[in-house]
């Protein structure tokens, strides 16, 4: 070999050596970034059979194969009814492959629907938890790892919408009830100048403990109770005073008081809620005061004013996981639009038809004497906390809107356009007969109008009132559902307060006996006993709902809701005392944020 040859031979291997020693030490650097980019995905799996456990490790590079074998066999289960040992197998396909969306998915939904339902609706504490831990796992996790994957949020927003939100489940009313425990101390209340504190609020605990005032208060609140401990610990603890002071030292109420209406505590509260809302709830406030402002109901006396959504009602969530969805596909211009778009185009829109149907949430103390073992009842009544949901006419132009935009985006798409219009078209009838009945004649005429021009049928060639008098025959004949009940009978209470306040009492007990003959109707056709899901409320209840939204709708003129209010302290006792304990615990709520 010639001398040359040797000498390019020996460069050459020192190069190679070089470049094998300097990617060598670039080589922890690498896996540090693949570890912060969740890239890394050989974490052992937990209470596996070792068969598993070994496969898993030998496999290697085939570990993909494992998965399908898996996901198979964790179908199969499914389809066999075996929810449990399905939710195992999908707990070891998330380690062994989270990015796999579709198990995510899957794993979610298994949980929420099908193992939740395999409880005893008399247990509807554990059936929340499974629902809970469905949208916890897509929530927390699946989202974590795929965040562009549009049918996560589309589960997230089914999950809200259709689980929480329906009525399908027999525990519902639970659903609801305990998710708005759980997050009315960081959203109830809460206007727009609240979320824009927030915005412009630290991120972590580091930077708010940065001010040397907030340090102070923070501090002194540690000093008085020792149950404020470290950063996340120490905004638990304030929440839960918020709840409940009396879990805590009587020198924290006293520390509270000595800042009150300062800006150091107006600060730490807005720092709170937005580290709350971000590390438990995944929430981006910024976000949410986004949907706000577009989404939320429009005050009927000053358009000007746009009212925060209510973060309590489970269909305000499903909009946001849907909207959010769609902000991520708009991001790529290219696109094709897909069903897992449209999806969600279907979750935003639909949540936003059903915060007008019953968008507002009354909570109220109920009394019932649950069936015994044995088919006895109880001497004593049991006092749950039950939900009444109204209808929020405010909400008609956002969903209004929402649609024509989305059939506008589907227009080239001639079955979605009409699957979509279908249901638009459905809406604006009943959002006809819902401000007839309100007595907003005037909105409901410009309703009637423009169904009749973008849907030219026989059925609105007619007049407004006869169009409403048949619409109102066909949902008591035929479609009467328990939120059409529910609707039709506090509307018709609603009207007979309106006629009781201005002295008509002919027409108001007129309008009590029907509302009375429907809720009967409806108990006689559909109602049920043993789980109450679908039953309507008894009838003092709904009677007080509808005072309550009589009284708190701004168009009903402020000398009518003084004649009622004094009639009924005279006449009807009973009524004026549910709505003063009303009042009552609107203060306090009021009161503890």
């Amino acid at each position: 070999m010639r001398m040359c040859d040797i000498f390019t031979l020996l460069v050459s291997s020192a190069v190679g050596i070089a470049l094998l020693c300097a990617a060598g030490l670039q080589l922890e650097h690498i896996n540090a970034q693949r570890k912060d980019m969740k890239l890394v995905i050989n974490e052992p799996l937990e209470n596996a059979p070792p068969s598993l456990a070994f496969a898993t490790v030998a496999m290697g590079a085939f570990r993909g194969l494992m998965v399908d074998i898996l996901w198979m066999r964790a179908d199969n289960l499914k389809e066999e009814g075996k929810f449990f040992d399905a939710k195992q197998l999908a707990e070891w396909i998330t380690v062994l492959q989270p990015r796999f969306s579709a198990v995510w998915e899957f794993h979610a939904w298994n949980m929420a629907y099908n193992i939740s339902v395999a409880i005893p609706a008399t247990r509807p504490d554990e059936r929340w938890r499974w629902v809970k831990n469905g949208y916890e796992l897509i929530r927390n996790k699946g989202i974590y790892y795929n965040p562009k994957s549009l049918p996560l949020y589309r589960e997230m927003g089914r999950i809200f919408q259709h689980k929480m939100g329906g009525i399908s489940d027999d525990a519902h009313k639970y659903y609801k009830v305990q998710f708005a425990k759980e997050i009315t101390p960081v959203v109830y209340l809460a206007n727009n100048r609240f979320f824009e504190d927030a915005i412009k609020a630290p991120d972590e605990w580091d930077q708010i403990m940065a001010d040397p005032n907030v340090a102070s208060f923070v501090g002194a609140m540690r000093s008085a109770d020792p149950n404020f401990g470290e950063s996340e610990a120490f905004i638990k603890s304030y929440f839960a005073f918020q709840q409940n002071p009396a879990r805590f030292d009587a020198n924290v109420t006293e520390v509270i008081g000595q800042y009150k209406d300062s800006d150091v505590l107006l600060k730490f509260v807005a720092f709170a809620h937005k580290y709350e809302l971000h590390h438990t709830w995944k929430l981006d406030v910024e976000l949410m005061h986004e949907l706000n402002k577009t989404l939320g109901p429009v005050d009927f006396d000053d358009p000007n004013n746009v009212i925060p959504l209510d973060w309590r009602h489970p269909d305000t969530h499903a909009i946001y996981w849907g909207y959010k969805a769609l902000k991520l596909a708009a991001q790529d211009e290219d696109r094709i639009m897909n069903t897992d778009e449209l999806n969600n185009d279907r979750i935003v829109a639909h949540s936003l038809q059903n915060l007008f149907r019953y968008g507002k949430m009354y909570f109220m103390d109920v009394p019932i004497w649950p069936t015994q073992p044995d088919g006895s009842k109880p001497e004593e009544p049991v006092i749950i906390t039950d939900v009444f949901l109204r209808p929020d006419l405010r909400m008609f132009d956002r969903y209004n809107n929402i649609l024509l935009d989305v059939l506008e985006k589907y227009k080239d798409d001639r079955g979605r356009r009409e699957s979509l219009g279908n249901g638009h078209r459905n809406f604006l009838k009943n959002a006809i007969l819902s401000f007839y009945q309100a007595g907003d004649k005037q909105q409901a005429l410009r309703i009637f109008r423009q169904v009749a021009k973008q849907y030219p049928r026989p059925e609105f060639k007619t007049s407004l009132a006869d169009f409403c008098r048949k619409r109102f025959l066909e949902e008591i004949e035929t479609t009467l559902g328990i939120h059409d009940a529910r609707e039709q009978v506090v509307q018709l209470l609603r009207e007979s307060h309106r006629f009781y306040a201005m002295g008509a009492d002919d027409e108001a007990f007129g309008n009590e006996a029907l509302a009375r003959e429907i809720r009967t109707h409806y108990m006689k056709e559909f109602g049920d006993e043993e789980t109450r899901r679908i039953d309507l409320p008894e009838m003092k209840h709904l009677r007080y709902v509808a005072a309550v939204d009589f009284l708190n709708d701004p168009r009903s003129p402020d000398y009518l809701k003084a004649n009622f209010l004094a009639r009924m302290s005279n006449e009807r006792p009973d009524v004026y005392k549910s709505f003063q304990q009303y009042e009552q615990q609107q203060k306090k709520d009021e009161g503890k944020n």
